[in-house]
């Protein structure tokens, strides 16, 4: 087949200097977490006890998190102070830089300003050791002995077997199987980190053993791969589980990223006019932009914030906002998201930690109220920037935020046709390392699309919508 090329990268190099790298020092790190919540003019809608149909209370949530955790998940408190045990692990990388992308933006010909946040240089290589540090810190601070976990492209995974070797405690992860075949050094990672993994359906579970006996070959899904974690902690008094998105109290730690981004910006002088985050659970994007949306909610007007998802996963722009569980098996309490179907199985594209058939509850609140917008955007288009952001930029990006890449270089060549001057702020939540398997197959030109077009993705959608959770009550 014949070799996808990127769009054209600059033949004259941009000099060195006009690389522009905004740091802080380590005094700047944020000593608190922000709270969406408190500032919201509509607080969402509440988690259900799937029995009862009632909302969900902190002893419900008691068999899977610690009580700090529940805490947070629950608090309408503005600010939630760091610990200092935390701070103490974030010093190894944060805080971490924002880059203006100039030769981006010269290979672009566009006279935008872009900016990323890279959270590539955590231990883990992406944004998640934000929430897995202190998830790990407060279950060990709980007496607990070992925690359970669900992956898709390794990065939760990964990060989470990192913080649980800082605080003493076991990790056992459930990889998605697309991921686990397509990306075999992940496993290698995790397991270097301490962690125990496993191929997601697996036969170790009730939950994996009924998907391999109706489909031995299923690539898996994260919604089931969180069944099996979820299963295995519930059955033991000494394990807990850990979510590495969607929850208020994951999106709540990785605000960091934001808070840092604010302070960077100020430094240059810089005002954001658009803001873009890739979206498969929400932590990523929550974290950028949810200090951003605080500043916009006080004063009334700032920056668009806008969401990018695989257009084959497309929760936000295809989804249906409705009460659904969060993994496969129906364990979890009953979230209101934007949903696919709790048991929608979505084609194995390389952003494995996009296939996730539902939004975080909050996001998916402040997309129905109208704070945000989406897109979804295909392999072939986010490859190609990821490429070309590779050959401006120097940094090989993970699959996912090639996503919210595709979307910033659309906006950047709208810009270009329009003259404007925009300032364009993203999260390069990861670097692809461990991903090159994925690059080789869009230089090859192997990669397939799938979109909401396609009559197959289209009922497959409307198979697992019928089979949403009936409200109790």
């Amino acid at each position: 087949m014949t070799p996808r090329r990127s769009p054209t990268t600059p033949e004259v190099p941009v000099p060195d200097p006009l690389r522009h790298k905004v740091l802080l020092d380590e005094d700047e790190m944020p000593t608190h977490w922000y709270n969406l919540l408190a500032d919201l003019p509509v607080p969402p809608p509440p988690p259900l006890h799937p029995g009862t149909g009632e909302p969900v209370g902190p002893d419900d949530l008691t068999p899977l998190f610690p009580m700090d955790l529940i805490a947070q998940e629950l608090s309408t408190e503005r600010y939630v102070a760091i610990p200092e045990e935390v701070r103490d692990v974030y010093r190894l990388w944060r805080p971490s830089p924002l880059f203006r992308a100039h030769r981006l933006e010269k290979a672009l010909g566009t006279p935008a300003r872009i900016y990323y946040k890279y959270e590539g240089v955590s231990p883990a290589g992406s944004h998640k050791p934000n929430t897995a540090v202190p998830q790990a810190y407060y279950n060990a601070k709980a007496g607990v002995r070992k925690l359970t976990t669900e992956t898709g492209a390794g990065q939760w995974g990964t990060s989470l077997a990192f913080a649980c070797a800082q605080f003493g405690l076991e990790c056992e992860i459930w990889q998605v199987r697309a991921s686990y075949d397509s990306k075999p050094y992940r496993k290698v990672m995790m397991e270097t980190f301490g962690g125990t993994v496993h191929p997601s359906p697996s036969d170790l579970t009730q939950a994996g053993r009924d998907v391999l006996a109706t489909r031995p070959d299923s690539p898996g899904s994260l919604g089931l791969a969180i069944s099996e974690a979820v299963e295995v902690a519930a059955q033991d008094p000494t394990v807990n589980y850990a979510l590495g998105s969607v929850l208020n109290h994951v999106l709540l730690h990785q605000t960091v990223i934001g808070e840092e981004a604010l302070l960077q910006l100020a430094k240059v002088d810089e005002t954001v006019d658009l803001i873009v985050g890739c979206t498969g659970g929400g932590s990523n994007f929550g974290g950028l932009t949810f200090p951003f949306l605080r500043e916009k909610l006080a004063r009334g007007s700032g920056p668009v914030i806008r969401a990018v998802e695989p257009a084959s996963c497309p929760s936000l722009t295809q989804g249906t906002y409705a009460y659904d569980f969060g993994d496969v098996a129906g364990m979890t309490p009953l979230l209101k998201m934007h949903t696919l179907g709790h048991d929608f199985v979505p084609d194995p594209i390389h952003a494995g930690g996009l296939r996730y058939h539902g939004m975080s509850p909050l996001i998916s609140h402040l997309y129905d109220q109208g704070h945000l917008e989406a897109v979804a955007k295909t392999q072939q288009d986010c490859f190609a920037a990821g490429v070309l952001f590779a050959r401006t930029e120097g940094i090989v990006p993970a699959p996912e935020p090639t996503h919210a890449l595709a979307a910033a270089v659309d906006e950047a060549l709208a810009c270009k046709e329009s003259g404007e001057e925009k300032v364009i702020l993203t999260a390069l939540c990861g670097h692809g390392h461990l991903d090159l398997p994925a690059y080789e197959a869009y230089l090859r030109g192997d990669l397939v699309d799938h979109t909401w077009d396609d009559t197959e993705l289209q009922q497959s959608v409307a198979a697992a919508l019928e089979r949403l959770p009936a409200i109790p009550g």
